[in-house]
């Protein structure tokens, strides 16, 4: 199905929230029963663990801990990160994320979590996936006593737009609150698919400009913002190679030639990434945009760069001269924002935690996060904290257990936490569950400006 058709589809079911919480649209499509499977290895003894397909392509693992009882326990809903794979969905992948995530499990809380349908880009579709999940839990154990809702990395994307599009819901006498109690959004690629993939496009016109073989001179040309034609044969590797071919990124840096030294050295202070992330961020802009604009907006493009003024390379007059500039098209503006760009208009507490040093998610995003709860008048739902930290797929687990505990404290006895409380429970739970917090209570992040040239 087309992205804008998909888009239209899905403002249509979050303005009537009911046809998606009816139990006759999940039985419609067939989710299969879940199957009691072994638990992971790193799930603890003694929990129950099951999987299934959610009959549209995509696969879920749930996991209880020992003793978990609806009517008393929590229930933690996972959106994971991505959309790196862009074809089917893996079964791994839902096991995967138990395994990452099992630190949930090991704090007493109920966890489940489901592939997307398909992979490659589509945050509201996504968020469609993982209220189904639920609405399956909830049909196969009971209704939980609470209900949270964690998105890491683009998950986290998807469950701050899932916050918006189940807030509240149809009942017998009017709109009632929706099913999720709190969320928790961990090294979030925020803002949506414009914002936070905008960089992306400079990265891809910067390279160009700095080493010009993605594409090659002898290769068909076309616009940077499509990633990739459709069929074109260069994979993963072959790419490395030539990332490696302008810049040495992959060698100790005693074995790059000067050009290299500086054809890198333009990359990494004009996108301003670590050297680490530049092939994973041209991968991205290769495959992730090529889903993103051929496949999902109709080969519309939704990112501009005509008034971006690039900075810190050698000669930024003759960079911000020769680089290829493009318009976005209004309506793949319009459709990728009303998929994936959140409103503000959440009624639920919402706490984040995000790595300073974070390669992948800038931690820029969440000053743009903050802004559009503020400017819609509910800033107060958000607490936000942060990590000294370079990772972002996983940081010390025994931060993860204290943002829950401060989640539900706040929903249960409506005891704002602060980051100064969040990081004494992180310090009180080092002993049980490993990893030194690294959390800075008193950090506030740049505004995005400040990471990416202005629009």
């Amino acid at each position: 199905m087309p992205f804008h058709a998909f888009g239209r589809r899905l403002a249509i079911r979050a303005a009537a929230a009911a046809v998606l919480l009816n139990a006759s649209f999940v039985l419609a499509q067939g989710p299969s029963v879940p199957q009691s499977r072994p638990c992971p290895a790193e799930v603890p003894t003694g929990s129950s663990c099951f999987s299934g397909e959610d009959g549209l392509g995509g696969f879920y693992w749930m996991a209880l801990p020992p003793g978990w009882r609806a009517s008393t326990g929590v229930l933690v809903m996972h959106a994971h990160g991505g959309p790196a794979d862009t074809g089917p969905a893996r079964p791994e992948r839902s096991e995967e994320d138990l395994q990452r995530w099992a630190v949930t499990v090991k704090a007493g809380y109920a966890w489940a979590g489901a592939t997307y349908r398909r992979g490659g880009y589509g945050v509201s579709m996504a968020a469609e996936d993982t209220e189904r999940l639920r609405r399956l839990f909830v049909r196969q154990f009971g209704p939980p006593r609470r209900t949270l809702l964690h998105g890491q990395s683009y998950g986290a994307g998807v469950a701050s737009k899932a916050a918006e599009l189940y807030a509240t819901v149809d009942g017998p006498h009017g709109p009632v609150k929706g099913p999720y109690d709190g969320v928790l959004l961990t090294s979030g690629v925020l803002g949506g698919g414009t914002k936070a993939y905008d960089f992306r496009l400079d990265l891809r016109v910067v390279y160009q400009y700095v080493c010009k073989n993605h594409p090659r001179a002898d290769e068909p040309q076309y616009p940077l913002w499509q990633g990739l034609p459709m069929g074109t044969r260069l994979n993963r590797a072959e790419l490395a190679a030539r990332v490696d071919e302008c810049t040495g990124v992959r060698k100790p840096a005693a074995q790059r030639t000067e050009q290299q030294k500086a054809n890198l050295a333009t990359l990494v202070k004009v996108i301003q990434i670590p050297e680490r992330s530049l092939i994973p961020h041209l991968n991205w802009a290769t495959w992730l945009f090529r889903d993103l604009t051929q496949l999902r907006l109709g080969g519309r493009n939704p990112f501009d760069n005509t008034r971006a003024v690039y900075k810190g390379s050698a000669d930024d007059a003759a960079l911000n001269a020769g680089v290829l500039r493009y318009a976005a098209d209004p309506a793949a503006v319009a459709e990728l924002a009303q998929d994936s760009a959140p409103q503000g208009r959440v009624n639920m507490p919402i706490i984040t935690l995000h790595a300073v040093h974070d390669p992948t998610a800038f931690v820029e995003l969440e000053s743009a996060y903050r802004d559009e709860l503020e400017r819609a008048g509910n800033g107060h739902w958000l607490v936000q904290n942060f990590s000294d930290e370079s990772e972002h797929s996983y940081l010390a687990d025994a931060q993860y257990p204290a943002l829950f505990t401060a989640l539900l404290d706040w929903i249960d006895h409506r005891q704002k936490p602060t980051p100064q409380k969040v990081a004494a429970l992180c310090k009180g739970y080092e002993a049980t569950y490993g990893g030194s917090c690294k959390l800075l209570p008193d950090y506030r992040p740049p505004p995005l400006a400040s990471r990416v040239a202005p629009r």
